[in-house]
């Protein structure tokens, strides 16, 4: 724009200010699309070793999280479940090659189900469930496609039998992660396991069984992870 000069103001504000050529400042209102960082908090919950290790969050979520300011013990406790997910789908995937599940969907909806609390943190150390919804209205409203947004709205579901695998999936592993066990929810994915393998209940259930109690074993740990990081 030749004779002028454009004058930013803070990042934070939608606002530019162009001088005409008489030095007359006049507002100009554009779209600006601010990324923000992790805070240091955060990116410590996000990167920290922990023992036993836990796998790295997706660079879109971990961006994600840094454009909401997400509190610190939310970014861990999405860490802590995302890896346990991760343990689950890979293990039933080689146990039952028949098993229809989208690996990718299952690690984003266990990475962000619970980013509701971001908009109700007094959830983060008490009960309340207004999050889930709220979580599916954050996530589409920042760009998520509905169908992975549904994992924040959904995970709290008790109605087992209307639930996907990866549904289903992504609630085992909000459980598990803390050495918590469900009976009728395991009973829902072990009649999945057998719907795609043939194999008797009973086979399926010890297959699983097994592979819970080798993921609860490290539930203290994963609290205490996620406990040192503040609210």
């Amino acid at each position: 724009m030749a004779g002028r000069k454009a004058v930013a103001v803070p990042p934070e504000r939608d606002l530019w200010l162009l001088a005409a050529d008489d030095d007359t400042v006049r507002p100009c209102v554009v779209a600006v699309s601010v990324w923000r960082m992790p805070s240091v908090a955060l990116h410590r919950a996000l990167t920290e070793a922990a023992d036993p290790p836990l796998r790295a969050l997706s660079d879109d979520v971990v961006t994600l999280l840094g454009e909401l300011d997400a509190p610190p013990r939310l970014g861990a406790h999405l860490r802590a479940v995302h890896d346990v997910a991760a343990s689950l789908v890979t293990s039933l995937a080689d146990a039952y090659p028949g098993l229809a599940v989208h690996t990718d969907e299952v690690l984003f909806g266990a990475a962000t189900h619970d980013i509701g609390k971001v908009v109700h943190p007094s959830e983060l150390s008490g009960p309340g469930s207004a999050h889930e919804p709220a979580g599916y209205e954050l996530l589409v409203s920042h760009g998520v496609e509905p169908r992975l947004a549904r994992f924040a709205r959904d995970h709290g579901s008790v109605a087992y039998d209307g639930l996907s695998v990866e549904d289903l999936l992504v609630v085992l592993a909000d459980k598990v992660w803390k050495g918590k066990r469900v009976p009728g929810l395991e009973d829902e994915v072990t009649a999945r396991c057998c719907a795609a393998s043939g194999e008797q209940p009973w086979e399926a259930f010890l297959r699983l069984d097994d592979l819970l109690e080798r993921l609860a074993r490290d539930a203290d740990a994963r609290l205490a992870f996620q406990s040192r990081h503040p609210l």
